[in-house]
């Protein structure tokens, strides 16, 4: 996973990274960082998937649980399960028990592997939505910050049509904005010129 060091302004942070020690370090390490690995590409998507409907904290603060149970966000561990891995998830606390989520996200597995094998890599079945090149948004406001757009809006529909679950337009816009395929720091956030910085160093 590629992380970078965080800058030392934090009280100069996005205001979402401001309301726990946990999201402020996602913040500064993670959120934003242009990813090309598929394990850290399927992790997010195993994560954000989750999080429908709840706070990205709640999911941070079940990320160790999820790792464990996902052999490491392995995806061709994790297409193989069945039942017996479901039940042990489903009566762990430490994972969001939620059946339906659990099981789209074994599915998901599958398809990700899928456009893996018919692309090369998930990467490259992903960054070619913005032809390898991180977008910009240089926001200032948090209000200013969109919920969906239409790019996540495409991006969902293709999954949707793939068989991908648990992946609407908004969850799809969350995880442009974690793996970053959109720079969504604000423009007085430290980590808006780090993760620019970072866009010319992509390799797929």
């Amino acid at each position: 996973m590629i992380t970078d060091k965080p800058d030392t302004a934090s009280h100069q942070s996005c205001g979402w990274a401001m309301q726990s020690p946990l999201e402020h370090a996602y913040h500064d390490h993670e959120w934003g960082v242009p990813q090309t690995d598929d394990p850290v590409l399927f992790e997010f998507l195993v994560l954000e998937s989750a999080q429908a409907g709840l706070s990205w904290r709640t999911v941070l603060e079940k990320r160790e649980g999820y790792r464990r149970h996902y052999c490491d966000f392995d995806p061709e561990r994790v297409a193989l399960f069945g039942e017996t891995e479901v039940a042990a998830m489903l009566a762990d606390p430490g994972l969001i028990r939620n059946r339906a989520k659990v099981e789209a996200s074994i599915n998901n597995a599958r398809v990700f592997l899928r456009l893996q094998a018919h692309h090369g890599s998930f990467a490259r079945f992903l960054w070619r939505y913005i032809e390898g090149q991180p977008i910009q948004s240089g926001f200032e406001r948090m209000e200013q910050i969109p919920a969906q757009t239409a790019l996540s809006v495409q991006l969902a529909k293709d999954l949707k049509r793939e068989g991908i679950r648990f992946f609407g337009p908004t969850i799809a816009y969350a995880y442009m904005q974690a793996v970053g395929l959109v720079n969504d720091h604000l423009l007085h956030c430290p980590r808006q010129k780090a993760c620019r910085e970072l866009a010319g160093h992509i390799e797929l």
